[in-house]
């Protein structure tokens, strides 16, 4: 048995080694694709956009690289220059294409997220929003742009500003109305701590109102407010919402439901 087991985990290595060999031998053809595309380019537009593909995959090579701990930091640091590198062309030869601004963006912004020191952290999610912000200037449009910067500032603490991002980001694409949801509910934990307990309620039942009856909110803004409405001696609020959470698959604290019962 135990040799079976043994034989299993090798197998298992095996299999994410050679599924980390094939992805990796993707990026490779995708940047020689785009190297080839490059040297092919009929006018500044289509050079732009093959160098941000080039961009795209030397930036996924160093992230999925270093986040495995496949290479070296020093080998990270040259992919990831040439990652950059390339993305700079892009937006050097086509100013107005918010696709070069978002994948320079999406860049530093996959390199923040993989940095321990909370100083390194905060100088490329920097980076990463100004590319960001101009990738929505030159295209309203670009929910993605929203969505991440929503991320940066929820990540940072900032959640009026991801609030406002993910706002924007749910009238473009309807994947913005779970992003917008959690952060109400985020700050309506911020608020709650911070013993601002009207503003907290206003918070948890707009995240419930937007959606944090799906499966998909990893913030859970139901128990929190029956317990705030309960302290309120507001019954008749606390079982509105205990309704709407059981009506969505949700579950209410045992205590809290004895607590209501009770009166």
């Amino acid at each position: 048995m135990r040799a079976s087991l043994a034989c299993s985990a090798v197998i298992l290595f095996g299999c994410a080694e050679m599924s980390r060999t094939w992805y990796l031998r993707a990026c490779d053809r995708d940047i020689d694709r785009a190297a080839q595309n490059i040297a092919a380019a009929r006018g500044n537009p289509e050079r732009a956009a093959a160098f941000t593909e080039r961009g795209k995959a030397y930036s996924e090579k160093a992230r999925y690289s270093r986040a495995f701990k496949l290479i070296s930091s020093d080998e990270y640091s040259r992919l990831f220059g040439l990652a950059v590198k390339d993305h700079d062309q892009a937006v050097a030869l086509d100013q107005q294409s918010a696709e070069a601004h978002y994948h320079r963006g999406h860049a530093f912004y996959d390199r923040a997220v993989l940095e321990e020191s909370p100083e390194s952290k905060k100088e490329w999610f920097a980076r990463a929003v100004n590319d960001f912000q101009a990738a929505t200037q030159k295209d309203t449009q670009h929910y993605l742009a929203f969505d991440r910067l929503g991320l940066i500032h929820e990540v940072s603490g900032d959640l009026d500003q991801a609030i406002s991002d993910y706002t924007k980001e749910m009238a473009l694409n309807s994947m913005g109305r779970l992003r917008l949801a959690d952060a109400y509910c985020a700050r309506g934990l911020a608020r709650l701590r911070a013993a601002r307990l009207d503003a907290a309620i206003t918070d948890y039942e707009k995240s419930i109102e937007i959606g944090s009856n799906t499966d998909g909110c990893s913030c859970d803004p139901f128990n929190p407010v029956v317990g705030l409405y309960a302290d309120k001696k507001e019954y008749d609020k606390a079982w509105v919402v205990v309704r709407k959470a059981l009506a969505s698959g949700k579950v209410i604290d045992a205590e809290l439901l004895i607590r209501l019962r009770k009166q």
